[in-house]
C-alpha cells in the first residue's frame, strides 16, 4: 500500500475509536427526524378508528379497514390466531400505497403458522376474536382504535391504550415541504408552513411540515436524500399485568428496562453500529437489534415481538420509575401496586408493523413462544462450548504454536487459537499475509493433531483493489450494495476503501458463501471457524459508523428499511458456506458481532468492544441475560474486556464470571499488554486455571444445556424470574443467574471483594425455598432471602439446585476434544422429598448425525434410596465406551451402610459398591456401569 493509503486508513482507523468516546457522533432522538415527529410522552386519544362494516373472516384470519380521521388515508389491519395457542399476529398496512413497504423477510424460522380465527361477537363498538377453543381473545375497539388480548380471561397486553399509534402514508412531495434541516437543528428553530392542503396530506403529529427532516435530512456532513419521504410508524403496548419489562437487546444497561418516557431522557435505540468502549447504564444503540420486549408480573407473563428491520427507538414507561427498577442485594425494588401497569412504545422509521403477541402465561411459556418464531439454536460442536483464545493480532505461525504450548506448558486447557485482521494479505479477506503465516495448512494441522481448533476473522467489507480477485469478481457480477444512484457504495473501513457484499442478493450470498469451499480457498481446513465481525455494517466514514441509509439493495430496498438485518444477512451466508465446505456433516461456528431475531439459528453473539472495568465485567451478565431471554443463548462478553489493561484481581474475577458464561473467550485490542494467563502473576494465573479447569469438568452439563436448547428453544443462562416468578423480590436481580434450572450463578463482580459475597436464593410460588448446595463444599442452604457467602480468591459461588443431578467429567484435558470417551461423575442433589432428576446428553460432538439418531439422551432419576438411569429417546442410539466413574449424593437425611449396582436389561447385580461418607455426603465410586446400558444403584440404610 502506498504511503498515503497507509495514512488514510490509520485516519479512519482514529476516525472510528473518536467515533465512539464521542456521542456527539451518534445520534439522539431528537437529532432524528422520525423519532422526534413520533415520539409521545403523554396519553392521547388516538386518531385512528375502524370501520366495522369491512369486516372480513377468513378461516385463519380477519381483516379490517383502520382510517385515520383526519387525513382518511385507510390501512388494512389483519388479526390472526398462531397454531398450538398462545400467540396472536396482527400486521397494518396502508391499503393503498404508492410503492410496497417493506416486510422483513429472513428472521422468521418458517412463515407464521395459523390456527382457527373466528369472529365470536360483533357490536358498533367492539369486535371479539377468539382462537381455538377461546383460551386466547382479541377485543377490537372501534373507536378510538385499541386492541385489547386475553389470556384465560385475563386482559394481559393491549396495543394503542394511550393513543400513540402513528402511521405516516407515503406520498409525493409538495414544493412547499420543508428543505432538509441544517446540522443538528432541533425543530423549533425551522420555518413553518401552513395551509389547508398540507393538512389534508398528513397526520396531526407527523406533519413534515413541521419537522425539519422528513423529506431530507442530514446530520453532521452526510446527506439522507429519502426518496420516499417520511413513512415512520409508532405504537405503544401496555401491559396490564406486569411489574417489570425485559427485552429488546442489545445494550449495555440493566436487565429490567427503565423508565425512559421523560424529556431529555432518550428512549432505547435499535439500530446497529459500531461503538468501540461504549458506554454503560443507558440505552445507546449498540452492535445488534432484537424487538422483543416481555412484560411480567407474579400472575402472568406476555411478549412483544416488534418485527421491523429499520431503525427503531422504544420508550418505556415503567411502573416504577422512581427506582429505576435497578435492585441491588442491599436495596431490593419496592415495587408500587398502585402504580400504572408499564408500557413501551415502538417507534420505526420505515416498514409495516407486523407484531407477534405472546401470551405466555409463564416466563417459559413465552420464551417459547419467541423462539417458535424465530428458530432454535443449534447444538454447536463440543469445542466451541470450550474455552477460546485469541487477541489482535497473534503475530506469525511461530506466536500461535508457542501460545498454545504455553498452554499445556502451564497445564491449562484451551480449545481454539483465535486470529483477527492481521493474518489477511492486506485485509484482503480469503487470503493470507505469506510472510507471517507461511504454512497456514500446515499450522492449522499441527492444532488439530494436539486436539486443538482454529477460528479465523471474515468481515463483510471487501478492498477496493483491481489486483484482489473477490473485488473484481464482486464488481464484475454486480454484487454490491449500491449507492441511490446506481454506482457501488464505496466506503473506508480496515482495508482503507472498500465496497460491501450485498447479502440481500441470492447471489451475492451464494458466491461470497462458495468463497468457503475448500477449492476455492485452498489455505484452510473444514475445522476452522469464522468469525464474522464489523458487520453493522461498519463504515469508518459514513453516517454514525456506518451505512447510508439511501443506499440500495437488491430489489430496490433502501438500506433503512433493512439496516438491522445486514449482518444476519451475512451470516446465513457464511452458515451455508460453512455447510458446503463440511459436505454437510460438520456443525459450523460462526460468531457475530451484529445480530438480529433469528440470528441464533446461525452464530454465537460476544458484547463487542467493552472495557477491562469492573462495570463491564457486570455488564456482561446483565447483557447475556438480555440477549438469551430474546434467542441468543449462545453468548459471551470478552473475558478481561477489549480495550485496557485489566489487573490481576480484575482478570482473574472476570475468568471466573466467563466460565459460567456460554460463550468463554479471551480477546484483546491491538494496543493492550498481552495477557495470556502466565504472563500475571503466579497467583492470579493459579486462579485463572482454576476456573477454567471448571468449566471442563462442567462441559457434559452444558453440552446437554445446549442440545435441549435445541430441542425447546429455552434460554441456558436465565434471569431469576424464569423459575420464581411470583418472587418480586427477584425480578431486577442482574447480577446472578441460572443456567437451567439446575445452577445459580452469582460470580464476585466487585473489587476488593476478598471474603464475602451476598448472595439472594428466591422464594417459590408456594412461600418455600428451594435446597441450594454449595459446589464445592456441598454445604447445604434451606433458606430464602440474602445470605452471605465467605468467598476467597479461587471462590465462585455455584450452587446445585436440590432435585437435579449433574454429568460432570472430572479427568480435564488440554482440550475438551480428548476427553470424548472419558468417565462420567454424577452428582445427586436431593430435595426436601429425598429425590432428585438429571438428564445427560451423548453423541459424536462433530457432526450432523445426531439428527440422524446418533445419540443417547439420558434420564437419571433418584427416588426411594435407588438411582437409576433410562434412555429418553429409544429409538435414537450411540456407541460410545463412556461409563460411569463416581456418585455423589448430597442432602441425604441417613448414611447408607451399602451399595449395590445392577444392569437393568439383565436383572443381573454388579456387586457390593465402595462408599465414601462425610456426613450428608456419600461418595459412591466406581460403579463401572457403561452409559449405553440401562442400570440402577440402590442404596442400603
Amino acid at each position: 500500500m502506498a504511503a498515503g493509503g497507509k495514512l488514510l486508513v490509520a485516519l479512519c482507523f482514529l476516525f472510528a475509536i473518536a467515533a465512539a468516546v464521542d456521542r456527539n457522533n451518534f445520534k439522539t432522538c431528537d437529532q432524528s427526524s422520525f423519532c422526534r415527529r413520533l415520539r409521545s410522552l403523554e396519553p392521547q386519544t388516538s386518531e385512528f378508528e375502524v370501520l366495522p362494516q369491512t369486516l372480513q373472516q377468513f378461516k385463519q384470519y380477519i381483516t379490517l379497514t383502520l382510517v385515520h380521521q383526519r387525513t382518511k388515508h385507510e390501512y388494512t389491519l389483519k388479526l390472526a390466531c398462531l397454531k398450538g395457542g398462545g400467540m396472536m399476529h396482527f400486521q397494518v398496512d396502508e391499503k393503498q400505497p404508492l410503492s410496497v413497504r417493506y416486510r422483513v423477510q429472513d428472521a422468521l424460522v418458517r412463515e407464521p403458522q395459523y390456527g382457527p380465527t373466528k369472529v365470536e361477537s360483533t357490536s358498533a363498538t367492539l369486535i371479539m376474536v377468539a382462537c381455538g377453543e377461546g383460551e386466547a381473545k382479541a377485543a377490537v375497539q372501534v373507536a378510538p382504535f385499541k386492541v385489547d388480548f386475553f389470556q384465560d380471561g385475563k386482559l394481559v397486553v393491549s396495543t394503542n391504550a394511550k393513543g400513540m399509534m402513528r402511521f405516516e402514508h407515503l406520498r409525493k412531495k409538495q414544493q412547499s415541504e420543508q428543505q432538509p434541516e441544517e446540522e443538528q437543528q432541533q425543530p423549533e428553530q425551522a420555518e413553518h408552513k401552513e395551509g389547508d392542503e398540507a393538512a389534508n396530506e398528513v397526520e396531526p403529529a407527523s406533519a413534515p411540515s413541521e419537522d425539519p427532516g422528513a423529506w431530507e435530512e442530514n446530520f453532521k456532513s452526510h446527506h439522507d436524500s429519502k426518496p420516499k419521504g417520511p413513512e415512520g410508524l409508532a405504537l405503544d403496548f401496555t401491559f396490564p399485568q406486569a411489574k417489570v419489562l425485559f427485552g429488546i437487546p442489545e445494550h449495555a444497561d440493566s436487565f429490567a428496562l427503565r423508565h425512559t418516557a421523560t424529556k431529555g431522557t432518550d428512549p432505547y435505540r435499535l439500530y446497529n453500529l459500531d461503538v468501540f468502549e461504549y458506554e454503560l447504564n443507558n440505552g445507546m444503540a449498540l452492535y445488534g437489534s432484537i424487538p422483543v420486549l416481555y412484560g411480567h408480573g407474579e400472575t402472568s407473563t406476555t411478549g412483544v415481538f416488534w418485527l421491523n428491520a429499520a431503525e427503531t427507538w422504544v420508550d418505556i414507561f415503567s411502573a416504577n420509575r422512581e427506582t429505576d427498577v435497578v435492585s441491588s442485594l442491599v436495596n431490593l425494588v419496592s415495587w408500587n401496586s398502585q402504580a400504572e401497569p408499564p408500557a413501551a412504545n415502538f417507534i420505526s422509521e420505515s416498514g409495516i408493523m407486523d407484531v407477534f403477541v405472546l401470551l405466555g402465561p409463564t416466563p417459559i411459556d413465552a420464551f417459547r413462544q419467541y423462539t417458535d418464531l424465530t428458530g432454535h439454536g443449534p447444538l454447536p460442536q463440543l469445542y466451541a462450548i470450550a474455552y477460546h483464545q485469541c487477541r489482535w493480532n497473534y503475530n506469525d505461525e511461530r506466536d500461535v504454536e508457542m501460545v498454545s504450548a504455553k498452554f499445556d506448558e502451564h497445564d491449562i486447557p484451551m480449545d481454539t487459537m483465535w486470529l483477527d485482521i492481521e493474518y489477511t494479505d492486506g485485509k484482503r479477506y480469503f487470503t493470507w499475509d505469506h510472510h507471517k503465516f507461511p504454512h497456514p495448512v500446515e499450522m492449522i494441522k499441527n492444532l488439530t493433531e494436539l486436539g486443538r481448533h482454529l477460528t479465523i476473522i471474515i468481515d463483510p467489507h471487501i478492498k477496493r483493489d483491481s489486483g484482489y480477485f473477490f473485488h473484481n469478481e464482486c464488481t464484475d457480477r454486480g454484487l454490491y450494495v449500491k449507492n441511490k444512484d446506481g454506482g457501488d457504495y464505496e466506503g473506508w473501513c480496515w482495508p482503507g476503501s472498500a465496497s460491501y457484499v450485498d447479502f440481500f442478493k441470492p447471489e451475492a450470498r451464494r458466491h461470497y458463501a462458495d468463497q468457503y469451499l475448500l477449492e476455492n480457498f485452498r489455505e484452510q481446513a473444514e475445522t476452522v471457524g469464522i468469525w464474522n465481525d464489523m458487520n453493522e455494517p461498519s463504515v469508518f466514514n459514513g453516517p454514525e459508523v456506518t451505512m447510508l441509509k439511501d443506499n440500495v439493495h437488491h430489489g430496490g430496498l433502501e438500506h433503512r428499511d433493512v439496516h438491522n438485518l445486514y449482518g444476519h444477512m451475512q451470516l446465513i451466508a457464511t452458515f451455508d458456506g460453512l455447510l458446503r465446505r463440511g459436505a454437510g456433516k460438520l456443525r459450523p461456528f460462526i460468531l457475530t458481532r451484529s445480530h438480529f431475531a433469528g440470528s441464533q439459528r446461525y452464530a454465537a453473539v460476544w458484547t463487542g468492544d467493552n472495557m477491562a472495568e469492573w462495570g463491564h465485567l457486570q455488564a456482561s451478565i446483565k447483557m447475556c441475560l438480555s440477549l438469551a431471554v430474546s434467542g441468543i443463548s449462545f453468548c459471551g462478553a470478552d473475558v478481561g474486556g477489549f480495550f485496557g489493561n485489566p489487573d490481576g484481581e480484575l482478570f482473574a474475577r472476570w475468568y471466573q464470571t466467563g466460565a459460567f458464561q456460554p460463550f468463554f473467550r479471551s480477546h484483546a485490542h491491538i494496543d493492550t499488554k498481552r495477557r495470556e494467563p502466565w504472563l500475571f502473576p503466579e497467583d492470579v494465573k493459579l486462579v485463572i486455571r482454576d476456573a477454567i479447569r471448571k468449566r471442563y469438568q462442567l462441559l457434559p452439563f452444558w453440552y446437554t444445556l445446549f442440545y435441549e436448547h435445541e430441542r425447546s428453544g429455552l434460554p441456558i443462562m436465565r434471569p431469576l424470574l424464569a423459575h420464581y416468578p411470583t418472587d418480586v423480590n427477584a425480578y431486577a436481580i442482574d447480577h446472578q443467574y441460572m443456567l437451567g434450572d439446575q445452577l445459580l450463578v452469582a460470580p464476585v463482580l466487585d473489587q476488593k471483594q476478598q471474603s464475602r459475597r451476598d448472595v439472594y436464593f428466591p422464594v417459590r410460588a408456594d412461600g418455600e425455598g428451594d435446597w441450594w448446595y454449595d459446589r464445592d463444599t456441598y454445604r447445604k442452604h434451606t433458606g430464602t432471602g440474602v445470605e452471605t457467602i465467605p468467598v476467597d480468591s479461587y471462590k465462585i459461588p455455584v450452587f446445585q439446585r436440590g432435585g437435579t443431578i449433574l454429568p460432570t467429567k472430572e479427568r480435564v484435558r488440554r482440550a475438551s476434544t480428548l476427553m470424548r470417551h472419558d468417565p462420567y461423575t454424577l452428582t445427586v442433589a436431593l430435595d426436601r422429598n429425598g429425590r432428585a432428576k438429571g438428564t445427560l446428553y451423548i453423541d459424536d460432538e462433530t457432526s450432523y448425525e445426531y439428527r440422524r439418531g446418533q445419540y443417547l439422551y439420558l434420564e437419571f432419576e433418584y427416588r426411594d434410596g435407588v438411582l437409576s438411569s433410562r434412555k429418553i429417546d429409544n429409538t435414537a442410539s450411540y456407541q460410545t465406551t463412556s461409563w460411569l466413574e463416581r456418585v455423589v449424593i448430597v442432602g441425604l437425611a441417613k448414611s447408607p451402610s451399602a451399595a449395590t449396582v445392577y444392569i437393568d436389561a439383565s436383572g443381573a447385580s454388579g456387586g457390593r459398591l465402595e462408599l465414601d461418607r462425610a456426613g450428608e455426603v456419600v461418595t459412591v465410586r466406581k460403579p463401572g456401569v457403561s452409559m449405553l446400558d440401562a442400570w440402577s444403584i440402590k442404596l442400603e440404610f
